[in-house]
């Protein structure tokens, strides 16, 4: 049989409050669109043989929602929970621009040296999703798994498949309810799709 495991990855739909800085702290429940995106993109497939979910609620009520659609057995992983982003936690894009342009264009240069203030360092945190993936892969041989998590958790994800280095990250657009598909055959990880919504085509 084979070890083969595959791995979704899909991100939550947009919040409540719109697109804004929301690491580990703040913990705003999916809007009515981000419902929406979500079951949009779910709804014509099939294979998952379970559910991980980080245990933030824009992550883990859709989770539940689909597992007890379909059945599905739901695991809560902590370490699925989005990167800290420390004082810029509940700021929008525009606020950082208008009002620390320096900081914010120093982190998208270096994000592993230039952290917001209190942030969770970005090696710490590419281990522990690291160490996610792979226990799942291990622990689910030839399963298909859907873990529903966040922007920065797919991003490290892909840093760790593909060997990128934490500094090039960010370079990775990662929307509102798509999924990125990985593969993991016991002895080495591969990418298959990324930013893939189903009724939008690639991302």
């Amino acid at each position: 049989m084979s070890q083969t495991t595959l791995l979704d990855y899909l991100r939550h739909g947009q919040p409540e409050g719109g697109s804004k800085y929301r690491g580990s702290r703040i913990d705003d429940p999916l809007s009515e669109l981000g419902w929406q995106q979500m079951r949009s993109t779910v709804a014509g497939l099939e294979g998952w043989t379970r559910i991980l979910t980080s245990p933030m609620q824009r992550c883990r009520a859709f989770a539940e929602w689909l597992g007890s659609e379909r059945n599905l057995a739901v695991e809560v992983i902590d370490d699925l929970r989005e990167v800290g982003f420390g004082s810029w936690e509940g700021a929008t894009r525009a606020e950082l621009l208008e009002q620390r342009a320096d900081e914010y264009h120093a982190f998208y240069a270096d994000p592993v040296n230039n952290r917001p203030a209190g942030a969770e360092p970005l090696p710490a945190f590419g281990g522990r999703v690291a160490d996610v993936f792979e226990s799942a892969a291990t622990r689910y041989p030839h399963e298909h798994l859907l873990l529903v998590a966040h922007a920065g958790v797919i991003r490290a994800t892909l840093g760790h498949v593909t060997r990128a280095p934490a500094i090039n990250w960010y370079r990775a657009a990662v929307d509102n309810a798509a999924l990125s598909r990985f593969a993991h055959d016991g002895r080495r990880s591969r990418l298959l799709a990324h930013n893939w919504r189903p009724m939008l085509g690639s991302g």
